[in-house]
């Protein structure tokens, strides 16, 4: 998958088909927020979970504490 970083106008466009009013001296960051968000979930895409069991096999409240370390 390749990464075409967000130029400022595209953010200004996402931002108002969104409905959200973005000024104009925001454009730049809010592209460059988007890139690194779009990096970091990038890199967490390609952990390998392996035979990690999903989230619903998890119950709370069963594990057993004790004072050893």
């Amino acid at each position: 998958m390749t990464a075409v970083e967000l130029t400022p106008p595209e953010a200004a466009r996402w931002a108002a088909r969104a409905g959200l009013a973005l000024p104009t001296d925001r454009h730049a960051v809010v592209a460059a927020t988007a890139d690194h968000i779009h990096a970091v979930v990038a890199v967490l895409r390609e952990l390998d979970f392996g035979d990690t069991p999903p989230a619903s096999a998890y119950r709370a409240g069963g594990e057993t504490h004790d004072a050893a370390v």
